[in-house]
């Protein structure tokens, strides 16, 4: 049955017959009798039946509820009985929100010399892609924005506080300011974050509520990309302050910390509630609590706080 209960993980992550089989590796067929099977063995539908996937019946989503703990319980057995004889090895997936890209190697980097059999697969998605992809398995932590409720469907560790800085070629007017205003800053010719990442989603409301409409010049889901335009010298961006400082260690751009008003979001790694943990995920959280205690951790040279 656990065979055909992770390949039931596999439907509801693509809702496609045919995507999911191609990722499970087996025919379509193959595929819908095995979910055939696990409707008669438990004698309730499981799937709405149509000419194309219409989604999980209310008996369905309970089934999947269960499917992800006994699959999840049973991929954390065979990694314990792994990790006894052998140690610590195998692959965490980590799903990281791009602005929390450049501090990951704090997490990965002493686990991994520490344990050479390790591997981690480290993937940019926003924070809702991070929520589903713990639900259905598909990564084994997140590092992520930290809310109520994140904070009560999952295991988390606060990491730091992200705050804002406009950022501005050296050769802009403010590049001498010490500090500058939400108000201010939405006066300059902005690129930003798309609108499906949750920083720019907490950008554009401290905008609004400077009074400003947002209409950025430049719209990009990657701070490469926001990075390399502010470089032209025809525009800014708002991003985080220690970003910004991460990615210009020569001094080619000018990070400008907004404080009127000062604002700040935690950042942390999210993982299932569920215990224990599988020996990857414990290392994680482990080492993610090393670096919550630390002094100043994460914070900038004259942070305005």
């Amino acid at each position: 049955m656990l065979e055909k209960l992770e390949l039931l993980l596999y439907l509801a992550k693509e809702r496609h017959f045919g995507r999911a089989a191609e990722a499970a590796g087996i025919t379509q067929p193959t595929l819908s009798s095995a979910v055939k099977s696990l409707e008669d063995q438990l004698g309730v539908l499981i799937v709405v039946r149509g000419a194309r996937f219409q989604g999980f019946t209310p008996e369905g989503e309970r089934i999947l509820d269960w499917a992800r703990r006994l699959v999840s319980d049973a991929r954390t057995m065979r990694q314990e009985v792994q990790a006894l004889r052998q140690g610590l090895t195998g692959v965490a997936r980590i799903a990281v929100v791009p602005t929390a890209l450049p501090f990951v190697v704090e997490l990965t980097g002493p686990i991994s010399q520490a344990h050479a059999e390790v591997r981690f697969q480290v993937m940019s998605m926003t924070s809702d892609q991070i929520a589903k992809g713990l639900d259905n398995l598909e990564v084994e932590v997140g590092i992520t924005y930290l809310n109520e409720v994140s904070q009560a469907r999952y295991a988390t560790v606060p990491l730091y506080q992200e705050r804002y800085a406009l950022l501005v070629a050296p050769e802009s007017p403010l590049a001498g300011r010490s500090s500058i205003s939400w108000a201010e800053a939405a006066r300059q010719p902005l690129c930003l974050l798309t609108p499906d990442m949750q920083h720019r989603r907490l950008v554009e409301r401290h905008l609004r509520e400077a009074g400003a409409d947002v209409a950025p010049r430049i719209e990009s889901n990657s701070l490469i990309v926001l990075h390399t335009h502010v470089r032209s010298g025809q525009f800014a961006s708002i991003i985080p302050a220690r970003f910004a400082q991460s990615m210009d260690e020569r001094g080619l751009m000018k990070a400008i910390p907004i404080t009127e008003p000062a604002v700040s979001y935690s950042i942390g790694l999210v993982a299932s509630p569920r215990e224990p943990h599988p020996p990857i995920v414990t290392a994680l959280i482990e080492q993610a609590r090393k670096l919550s205690q630390r002094d100043g951790w994460f914070d900038l040279p004259n942070d305005p706080r």
